[in-house]
């Protein structure tokens, strides 16, 4: 399958969502890439933005920022990739276990690593909703819980779509 018909489908089809889970999982991955360059991309610029504030708020800020100089933004570029990459993989598990535990309830069948690549496409709109509240002060501190609410939703109705068990 093709990008972007991936993101079409994650966006607005449940039951191609749950069909997602029979996609290898190097394109999963390649999937959930495009999106942390995309999510470094966009914290990087706020970095780049925002660095003059950052470095003006304290004189040892400041003097470090000196000391460094232009090697500051590779680092940052790199260490905002690292963290991402890490968060989104960390979330992306912990919904999956979510998931398994909602296959469990709803009589499914299913595994681990199925759920993962299913919640793996489903944190699209989370992702982009949280990039989008990156830019919203005032919904900053709720976007973890609306973005979590937004996966766990597309979780749940993509496993209503899993096999059922044999009574």
């Amino acid at each position: 399958m093709k990008f972007h018909q991936l993101f079409k489908a994650s966006l607005h089809e449940p039951k191609k969502l749950a069909a997602f889970r029979l996609l290898s999982i190097g394109k999963v991955i390649q999937y959930i890439f495009v999106f942390i360059f995309l999510y470094t991309g966009v914290s990087f610029l706020q970095f780049v933005i925002g660095d003059q504030t950052l470095f003006q708020s304290s004189p040892e800020l400041a003097e470090i920022g000196e000391t460094i100089g232009f090697l500051i933004y590779p680092i940052a570029f790199v260490l905002q990739l690292v963290i991402i990459t890490s968060y989104l993989f960390i979330r992306i598990s912990i919904f999956a276990i979510i998931g398994v535990l909602l296959l469990k309830l709803l009589h499914r069948r299913g595994e681990f690593r199925f759920m993962w690549r299913t919640a793996a496409i489903a944190a699209t709109l989370p992702i982009l909703l949280t990039m989008a509240f990156e830019f919203v002060p005032s919904i900053q501190s709720y976007s973890l819980s609306i973005a979590s609410l937004v996966h766990l939703l597309y979780v749940w109705r993509a496993a209503v779509y899993y096999p059922k068990q044999p009574r």
